[in-house]
Parts: structure tokens; sequence; C-alpha cells
């Protein structure tokens, strides 16, 4: 059983009902926006129910949901359109609010002819160079000396654009993790590191990943500020990362933040949790739910009624079955699209490839998707 980690230095500004605690800083956020970020997260979990079940049913190959981790996503919200954003594979919020549409998002799980990476990832490992959002890969860690770098070169560059990077807290046992530290560090890049602390790297648990006390506790090492935050609560991430944010922009260099949450399902859709975990333990946790927090906090500000939810409930759900129906419509990818962005000005070998497969026969097959 995973214990709830001692509170004495983990930043919260609500209580588990949503009432700020006494002491506690509120966030000056606009109103517009923190029902923006509640519609936002209200998509998220509505997305994840219904791709599980697509998946489920066979008719799709493979879906993550981050059930119960959704707050953490909105550590992006304040960020500006010019800044970096470095996904892992569970951040569908960061790519819902930067602007990536529904229809993108189901066009590119099954790899159409609209989906924005041509059909050439698997399904959630997203990209979206448009958006300043970097695509997704599968191992993990890759993404974070990637940030680093961009964030160094908008140094250089003499932009004040910073990069945020998140990774789970498994990634730290991964040598991109102290690599990308150790050169944020070093030449102050302003780089936020967010770890995604959920208690499970698939089936390990936290306590097989570290020595240390902490996840933050490592950023001693590397010549920066370590912050632990409840992961749970919305305005205390978007406090801790706003102060991050700020400070890279004002040339003090990274942060990095250990976000506390929990992964209240499998891995993914090919994870069985109750092979390895007590069944028990995501009941605490479902008490800290994220919506569940910010909708009563909303609620205690007059920002939320029931009326509105469901209204967010049946638009989005139609949006999705829309673009399920249109997604059913299209065409795979054309078969030579791979041999685009390879390089700027296709080579003589490559151009005999294509040349070749195209002279092939073509079977006629009339369905596009498996």
């Amino acid at each position: 059983m995973v214990a709830v980690p001692a509170q004495d230095d983990l930043r919260r500004v609500l209580d588990d009902d949503g009432k700020p605690l006494p002491g506690s800083k509120v966030p000056n956020i606009p109103e517009d926006t923190l029902q923006r970020i509640f519609d936002t997260m209200m998509l998220v979990r509505i997305m994840d129910d219904r791709m599980m079940r697509l998946q489920r049913q066979g008719r799709l190959g493979f879906y993550m949901k981050a059930i119960g981790e959704e707050a953490s996503h909105f550590a992006v919200a304040p960020l500006r359109n010019s800044d970096w954003i470095f996904p892992s594979y569970r951040e569908q919020g960061a790519w819902f609010w930067r602007g990536y549409s529904i229809q993108n998002f189901i066009d590119q799980l099954f790899g159409n002819v609209d989906d924005p990476v041509k059909g050439r990832q698997m399904p959630v490992h997203h990209s979206a160079n448009w958006l300043n959002l970097v695509s997704i890969s599968s191992p993990v860690g890759t993404q974070i000396p990637q940030a680093v770098g961009a964030a160094y070169a908008a140094k250089v560059l003499g932009k004040d654009d910073v990069s945020m990077v998140y990774f789970g807290e498994g990634t730290s046992s991964t040598g991109e993790f102290h690599v990308g530290m150790n050169f944020a560090g070093v030449w102050k890049a302003p780089c936020i590191f967010l770890c995604r602390n959920n208690g499970w790297a698939i089936s390990v648990p936290s306590s097989t990943q570290t020595a240390a006390k902490t996840f933050a506790a490592k950023a001693v090492g590397y010549g920066m500020p370590g912050i632990r935050v409840d992961g749970n609560d919305l305005l205390a991430v978007w406090q801790v990362a706003s102060e991050a944010i700020e400070r890279a922009r004002a040339g003090d260099g990274p942060t990095l933040i250990e976000a506390l949450t929990y992964r209240v399902q499998g891995h993914s859709s090919s994870d069985d949790p109750s092979v390895y975990r007590d069944p028990k333990e995501p009941e605490i946790w479902e008490k800290k739910d994220p919506i569940n927090r910010f909708r009563a906090y909303l609620r205690h500000r007059d920002l939320w009624n029931e009326g509105w939810e469901n209204e967010i409930s049946e638009r989005y759900n139609q949006e999705i079955t829309d673009a399920l129906a249109a997604s059913d419509a299209k065409s795979a990818p054309a078969i030579e699209t791979m041999f685009d962005d390879v390089y700027e000005e296709l080579p003589w070998h490559l151009r005999e490839q294509r040349a070749y497969l195209m002279s092939q026969a073509r079977s006629k097959n009339p369905h596009h998707h498996g």
C-alpha cells in the first residue's frame, strides 16, 4: 500500500472539499480562465471515458487515461503561446488548452489522412508544431534534454520564452533526466521540469525508483529549487507553475516541480493494475479527485452550476460523436507520404524507392482502419 506522504512541505491552497486552507494565498486567476480550465478538465475526463470504451470494443488499438491527474495538466495554463511544451503521454488537458481540437485528437488516434502526424505514431502520441507542442515519444525521458535545449536556445537568441517539460516519477531513473537537469542548472536554462508523481511507473512503485525522501529533493544537486505541490489542487498547481515561469523568464534559471497525484486506473489500455497493487489503494485518492475539488471551489465562488456542467457534457459528447463519424469516413494517409518530411529535398535513392513502391499493384481493400 502506498501511503499518502506527509503534508509538511507540500504546497496546497484548497482542502479536499475545495475550500481555501487557512493562511493560504489564493492565486488571482480571472473568473473566465477558471471556468475555461474546468470546461477543459471535463473534456479530458469525457474523452478518456469515451476512448477507453472504444479501445475495449476493439475499435482503437491503444489508449492512456489521465483520470485523477487532470489538475497537473494545467501547469501550462499560465504559459504564453510562444512558450514551448514538451509533454509526456498523459497530459491531454495541455493539448486541449493550447488549441488542439477534438477532431485533431481523434484523427491522430485513428491515423487517418487528417492525422497531424500522418499515421506515423501509435495512438496518443500527438504532435502539434503550430501550437509549440513537441511530439510525444514512447521512450520515457527523451523530451527532457530536448526541452532544456529549446529553453537554452531561447536564452541564446535573447528571447524570454520558456520551456515546460512533463514526465512521470519513473523517468527520474533515466539518464536523460540527470543530463537534462544538470545542463539546465549549469546553463540557467529557462526550463520548468514538471514531475507527475502518480505513485507508479507502470507496475513499479515509487519506493523502488529513488532512495531520496522526495523527487523534489533531487533539485538541490543540480543547483535549482525543488517544490512539492498537491498535484490534485488546481490552484496550487497554477501558483507554483506561475512562480517557476516568472523565475525562468526573469533569467533566474530552472525549477523542478514534483506534483503529487495518483494514477487511479491502469498505466494504459494494455495494463491490469490489480495484479500488482492493493485494490483498496485508489480509494484514498478518489476522495482527492481534482475535478471534484475544483468544482467545489467554483461552486463556493458562484462560478459553477449543474446546468452549466450538463451543457459542457452534452456539448463535448456530441463533438466527440461527430469527430468519430468524420474520422470513420476518412481514408488512410496516401502511402507515398511515408517519404515526406525526411529531408527538405528528397534525395535520389528515396525518389527511386518511392517510384518502385508506386509501381506495385494495389489491393482493393475498402477498410482503412484496422
